[in-house]
């Protein structure tokens, strides 16, 4: 299948997904608010999703997926490679339950490090954010289990299941806050409502084990329980993992960092920032893991076969393909962030004030979306090499300028600038990423792939200003009626794409040769 098409598939499930995110969003503010009971949901929810993208999505999916792939590389029968999967589960399922029920004990003193004042000065507020974490936390527990079977799945070209596993976790989401609205408006309709969140996410991702259990079972990849032995693939998994922890995972970890920083802020910031951040995954999403995911067995496979320029080809296609469909959504968020954040959030409890203070937060964000697309895509030459020490380097680099910009800005522009602080430190590795496989004659890109970024830039720019003059005549209606909002936003939506694509087709960096080449079958 081609890169075009596998990115088409796992982003297009992708994008559904986040859909529905936003209408689990648009429901949290509503009931939940900002602040209070709204920041304890998002402290709480956060815990056992960073840990979950750090480990599960980033440091092992990477690891795992050459290693499987080497396996399996020009092999009809796939019992090495079934054997390698087998083992793994059965050292991963030990070590979950230990790091669980560890995790579980010491809530309170986590919870204590991440909350901000407004949590850490209310007990009770406090021990509801202990308890929504404790119930949630089973989550990483299972999604861990549910990523090796992704991983397996994309390593089969089987990318479809794996891209709509997340929608379960947003319709679990959305049902309990539907019935959370039944409730009351109270504090204490609140709480019960927070509560009911917690479960549904740990619901949701036994869900998404079993679905990718299922798919994994009628791809004809059946996987047995074997007794836990600390094999030879096992710890050259566990030798790739740890570095990878810091390389794959590096926008994690400047998450974590991220909430001592909000500990400082005052009410509001968790939830501004994380209703920012949703506007930010979805072309983060949609676009970034997507690359991600679709080129890394395919690099696998080509690096294990000494094919290195069809390695080459395409990681060029991908960077190319990254910044067609980055720099634009980047640049449109950048100007109509505020117009976005109006129209989805305004309502309940969530105020206009609020809305306005998120849109800043999602600017200052996207700044850093092109960057964090280009990560995704660097990091698999990396790791298809069984190189998992060059991205420790540049990640801790990055995060080093990250936290000495958070000193620096955090003080003066409040979240805003722990937004943008990140977005600088992102920027930073992908520097030192590009660099490193240039100056190791892994990959460098051509004047023609770096002339089409520069008009892709260009086009973007103008779309970004014919935006900007426009964005005020729809401002009347981006906290109207629910049909006046999603005209207004459809408008602008339409209009920016129109100007851009129109734009790229001028300036030929998009037409039928290009299409032509993206859509060409790799590995």
């Amino acid at each position: 299948m081609s890169l075009l098409r596998n990115v088409g598939t796992i982003g297009g499930l992708t994008m559904v997904s986040r859909l529905f995110g936003f209408v689990r969003d648009m429901l949290l503010a509503r009931v939940l608010g900002a602040g209070g009971v709204g920041d304890a949901w998002q402290l709480a929810f956060q815990l056992p999703n960073i840990f979950r993208r750090l480990f599960a999505e980033g440091a092992f999916a990477s690891a795992f997926v050459p290693l499987f792939n080497r396996r399996m590389a020009g092999r009809d029968d796939l019992s090495e490679a079934r054997r390698f999967a087998e083992e793994v589960l059965a050292f991963l399922i030990p070590v979950l339950i230990v790091f669980g029920a560890l995790a579980l004990i010491a809530m309170p003193w986590i919870a204590g490090l991440f909350a901000n004042e407004g949590i850490e000065s209310d007990p009770e507020l406090f021990d509801l954010a202990v308890l929504m974490a404790r119930i949630a936390f089973p989550y990483l527990a299972f999604m861990s289990l549910a990523t090796l079977f992704a991983a397996v799945l994309n390593s089969l070209s089987r990318f479809a299941a794996a891209a709509a596993a997340p929608i379960l976790l947003n319709i679990c989401l959305i049902a309990a806050l539907v019935v959370g609205m039944t409730l009351g408006d109270g504090v204490a309709a609140r709480r019960a409502t927070g509560e009911l969140l917690a479960i549904a996410v740990t619901v949701s991702g036994l869900l998404q084990l079993l679905w990718l259990w299922v798919w994994a079972h009628r791809s004809g990849f059946r996987m047995r329980l074997r007794r836990p032995r600390l094999t030879g693939g096992v710890k050259e998994l566990g030798v790739l993992i740890l570095p990878a922890v810091f390389g794959a995972g590096v926008y994690q970890i400047s998450r974590f960092i991220d909430l001592f920083f909000l500990a400082t802020l005052p009410d509001g910031a968790y939830t501004f920032l994380a209703m920012g951040d949703r506007l930010n995954q979805l072309p983060l999403g949609i676009i970034g893991i997507a690359l991600g995911t679709a080129i890394l067995p395919a690099l696998s496979r080509h690096i294990a076969s000494e094919d290195h320029d069809a390695a080459r080809r395409l990681q060029s296609n991908a960077i190319e393909l990254a910044m067609l469909l980055t720099v634009p959504a980047a640049v449109a968020l950048f100007v109509t962030g505020s117009a976005f954040t109006r129209a989805f959030y305004t309502g309940g409890a969530f105020t206009l004030s609020d809305a306005m203070a998120t849109g800043a937060v999602t600017s200052a964000l996207v700044v850093g979306l092109p960057a964090y697309v280009l990560i995704k895509v660097l990091v698999p030459n990396y790791f298809a090499r069984k190189d998992t020490r060059t991205p420790v380097y540049t990640a801790l680099a990055a995060l080093v300028l990250n936290v000495a910009l958070n000193f620096l800005l955090v003080p003066r522009l409040g979240v805003v600038g722990l937004a943008l602080a990140g977005s600088i430190g992102a920027w930073t590795n992908v520097a030192l990423l590009y660099l490193l496989l240039a100056r190791g004659d892994r990959f460098r890109l051509t004047l023609r792939v770096a002339g089409r970024i520069a008009r892709i830039a260009l086009a973007a720019a103008l779309m970004g200003a014919a935006l900007w003059y426009l964005m005020p005549y729809g401002a009347p209606y981006y906290a109207g009626s629910v049909l006046e909002r999603v005209a207004a936003i459809a408008a602008l939506v339409a209009t920016g794409a129109a100007i851009y694509f129109a734009l790229a087709a001028v300036l030929g960096v998009l037409d039928r040769a290009t299409v032509t080449r993206l859509m060409r079958r790799e590995g």
